[in-house]
């Protein structure tokens, strides 16, 4: 199987942003503590949607889209931002949405409210 690694040029860290392998891409986790201006998102909601548009452009770079995700996992930081999180998550799917996982988790990073990482199927087309 062939393993292509794809890279957001966008992202800055020791890690691929997505590891192609065969009809699979698996993002890794994607974190959004400011915007692409540099301004500091420091609601749930606004760390939600940064997140999402990131990994629709990291999903970009393989030919994929959102609608592609077949599983995601969300870690958030406090369980309270449970609600508000879902909310501003759904507006990204039209209609079937992918299996999901949530889990409350420690970060990183302190700025960061959530990470979400996600595995989507596209076929490669020889």
């Amino acid at each position: 199987m062939k393993k292509t690694i794809v890279l957001d040029p966008s992202r800055r860290m020791p890690f691929a942003s997505a590891v192609q392998a065969g009809d699979f891409i698996f993002c890794s986790g994607h974190a959004a503590v400011r915007d692409e201006a540099g301004n500091e998102l420091t609601t749930i909601e606004e760390q939600t949607r940064q997140i999402m548009v990131n990994l629709q452009k990291t999903l970009a770079v393989a030919n994929a889209t959102l609608d592609d995700i077949v599983k995601l996992t969300v870690f958030l930081k406090d369980q309270s931002n449970f609600l508000k999180m879902n909310e501003t998550y759904r507006n990204f799917f039209k209609s079937d949405l992918p299996a999901r996982s949530t889990c409350i988790a420690g970060l990183v990073n302190p700025l960061m409210l959530l990470e979400i990482e996600c595995i989507a199927y596209k076929p490669v087309i020889s």
